[in-house]
């Protein structure tokens, strides 16, 4: 069976090890793949928004199966092509990918349907967005409404911070046209949790629950960034917290979906606030996390490409998700300098035997040395039976790992230790 992934990073590397396991798989197509994936996957050099030219490919090596992972071409609508021309696909067609290529769409949803999220306005015209800041609760949630690649929202702690994002958005197009229009949300509190579910449109399996860590330093502090590492599961979600919300939020939003003729198959990710008021959604995502993933997909026990397919034939009800009880943590090394500016093209070595649990996000092969080429390098993933021997174990191997100007936070999966102590 010959398998297409589309995308590029730790996410894609993550899936296409776990597609491995696969005895039926032959062969592996990563569009366009990185350099630290040539031991995994056949990578060709076709960006993951250039549709036309994923579909001729798709064609030409007769597919059998593509998986759609990135979010940019779920909504460019790369799904609904590849379906056009009979390849079967995991990933929602466009106008379910909306959910998460809309910011606007996502929150009038979540208000039409009484799922529960934060109060919000929408705002169109920057004068008005700036005049309805002046009696709007500090601190407030600015968000644009399109993709902006994780990073187009803002936590405005002061008034002026406010102004200023609203302004970096709306007039100065930080996020380009992703700012045009933008949502101003109330502050929610809570702990966080991210909850990646299976669905066919009709059936949610949730998968196992995760804690991510964004910010770029220790202790939660610096720039926001994609995703500096994560643990699973997420101690603060318990077995009474995932029935609510499976009941309040994940099977309405799946309802919800196809009561407005938009019928979601794939990974719908949620992303969830525990506020003192019952769980509440901050964000939808269309596809896996990243690094969610990193340690999720390590933790399934149940074949993927099985799972996979199911979604994409509405027969998951009938298919076993089986995940581990076990921990997983994952520590993503990034080049120093990140979210911001930073240097590449630095040798790195892995130990032969960590590579297994490496998971590489962006690097370049040259002459047979693997180079790093990216922002976010490696995600490095260890599991136990406790979170504090995962932990542990993934810092030993990071410890292992080498390239120059090598940057990592020190304390992913501290606030969750905390957490189980409380």
């Amino acid at each position: 069976m010959k398998i297409m992934v589309v995308g590029g990073g730790g996410r894609e590397h993550t899936i296409i090890k776990k597609l491995k396991e696969n005895k039926e798989v032959s062969e592996i197509f990563a569009l366009p793949g990185n350099g630290g994936m040539a031991n995994d996957a056949t990578c060709v050099n076709i960006g993951a928004k250039d549709i036309d030219a994923i579909v001729k490919f798709a064609v030409e090596n007769k597919i059998d199966y593509a998986v759609v992972a990135p979010d940019d071409p779920l909504v460019l609508g790369c799904v609904d092509a590849l379906e056009e021309q009979g390849i079967a696909c995991f990933g929602p067609r466009a106008n379910a990918a909306i959910i998460e290529g809309s910011k606007v769409f996502s929150k009038n949803l979540m208000k039409k349907y009484g799922i529960p999220t934060a109060a919000y306005e929408v705002f169109d015209d920057m004068e008005k967005a700036l005049a309805y800041l002046e009696s709007a609760p500090i601190p407030t949630v600015i968000k644009a409404d399109g993709l902006a690649l994780g990073k187009g929202v803002i936590i405005a702690e002061t008034l002026d911070d406010a102004r200023a994002a609203v302004v970096s958005m709306m007039q100065d197009k930080q996020f380009g046209a992703s700012g045009d229009h933008i949502v101003i949300e109330e502050f929610l509190t809570g702990p966080e949790v991210s909850v990646l579910a299976f669905t066919d449109g009709k059936t949610v399996k949730p998968m196992v629950s995760s804690m991510d860590h964004k910010r770029a330093g220790d202790g939660d502090t610096g720039l926001n960034t994609g995703g500096m590492g994560t643990v699973a599961p997420n101690p603060y979600y318990t077995a009474e917290i995932a029935d609510e919300c499976m009941r309040t939020i994940f099977l309405p939003t799946v309802d919800a979906m196809n009561a407005e003729g938009r019928s979601f198959k794939g990974c719908l990710y949620f992303g969830l606030m525990l506020t003192p008021n019952g769980p509440k959604v901050i964000e939808y995502n269309c596809r896996f996390g990243d690094p969610e993933t990193q340690v999720v997909l390590p933790l399934l026990e149940s074949d993927l490409l099985t799972v996979m397919q199911a979604t994409t034939n509405g027969t998951l009800a009938e298919t076993e998700v089986k995940f581990s009880g076990k921990n997983a943590c994952c520590v993503i090394m990034a080049s120093k300098g990140y979210p911001s500016s930073y240097e590449k093209g630095f040798e790195m070595t892995i130990p032969e035997d960590i590579a297994s649990s490496v998971y590489v996000a962006g690097a370049s092969l040259s002459d047979g040395k693997l180079l790093t080429n990216g922002g976010r390098v490696l995600g490095v993933t260890s599991i136990d039976e406790t979170l504090e021997g995962a932990i542990e174990k993934s810092y030993a191997k990071v410890g292992r790992i080498s390239f120059e100007n090598a940057y990592f936070r020190r304390d992913i999966g501290k606030r969750a230790l905390a957490a189980y102590k409380e």
